[in-house]
């Protein structure tokens, strides 16, 4: 097992090389294992090859303060890791690549360990999946959709919508019992969220006229296709097409993956707005807190900077 060697320890090492003594040799006279000196000299001699000890030391105090790694964290690092969890509900994963990216170097699983050492559990209810997790068997349907005049398939959605160009959305809404709905769209290549309550709750035209306000600031470029599912409320899609210029398509029955970058960003709503609650107690001030909560919370698949950053890059 590597242990962390003292300075007096890197001298003797670094004396044992200038006699020209083995490793094993070294080692012995130092109290360790072979391998901890034969580790050392490898990581931490010069570039050319040479171990300096003082160097050498140096080299490894830098290297563990930028790595905390499965060590014990310091406590303004953990606090840190806590507050993201707590206050911007950020995942294991989101907190390690940002950290990252500011030369920080924290595994999610080292992160993953202070959430399941919370024994208040207060950690794992800000996290998505309250650290539980279900897989679900996915069944096809044939698309039996009669209630949309004019719908057009996703089948015909053109090849280069395939997720990473930017310009292409997803749009759905988030219904309660009473059908309060929020609506919700998506850039598919950025995950960058729009949303807004429907004062009308889910009749089509209101809501087309919400969809054409929301997107009007990015016709053109940046408003290539939408993709949605067979609901009646989106049956004024022409309306849609004409204001905006931009072709909106529809899924097949049953098939929610087939605008999946829109049901996983109303899962992260979800976390703030959950199932049962009464929409219409829903404030606009706390959909524009959740819009730029979930905007600003680091991707995975954007390297770890945010939607709101590649978002903004690619419209500008």
């Amino acid at each position: 097992m590597y242990k962390h060697l003292t300075r007096e320890q890197r001298y003797a090492i670094y004396l044992g090389k200038q006699k020209g003594e083995t490793l094993e040799i070294i080692a012995r006279s130092i109290g360790v294992h072979r391998s901890t000196v034969s580790r050392e000299v490898r990581r931490n001699s010069t570039p050319n090859g040479k171990y300096v000890w003082n160097k050498a030391h140096d080299m490894a105090e830098s290297r563990q303060s930028r790595t905390p790694g499965n060590r014990r964290l310091k406590g303004l690092l953990k606090w840190r890791i806590m507050e993201l969890i707590r206050e911007r509900q950020w995942s294991a994963r989101q907190i390690s690549g940002r950290l990252k990216r500011e030369g920080i170097n924290v595994s999610h699983e080292t992160i993953y360990a202070i959430i399941r050492s919370d024994g208040s559990g207060e950690l794992a209810s800000h996290c998505r999946h309250k650290m539980k997790y279900r897989r679900r068997a996915v069944r096809r349907h044939e698309t039996r959709a009669t209630n949309i005049r004019n719908r057009v398939s996703i089948h015909e959605r053109p090849a280069q919508a395939d997720g990473k160009r930017f310009g292409d959305w997803e749009m759905d809404l988030i219904v309660d019992k009473d059908s309060n709905a929020i609506l919700t769209l998506m850039e598919r290549s950025t995950n960058f969220l729009l949303m807004e309550k429907l004062k009308y709750g889910k009749k089509a035209k209101p809501l087309a006229k919400v969809v054409w306000r929301l997107l009007l600031p990015y016709k053109g470029d940046s408003l290539k296709s939408t993709t949605t599912d067979n609901g009646s409320e989106f049956a004024e899609h022409e309306w849609i097409t004409e204001k905006l210029h931009v072709p909106v398509f529809f899924t097949d029955s049953y098939c929610a993956w087939q605008k999946g970058t829109i049901e996983n960003g109303n899962k992260l709503v979800r976390q703030y707005i959950l199932k049962g609650t009464d929409i219409g107690t829903v404030t606009d001030g706390k959909i524009a807190k959740i819009r730029k909560k979930i905007n600003t919370r680091p991707r995975e698949k954007l390297n770890f900077l945010t939607p709101a950053e590649c978002f903004f890059r690619a419209f500008s």
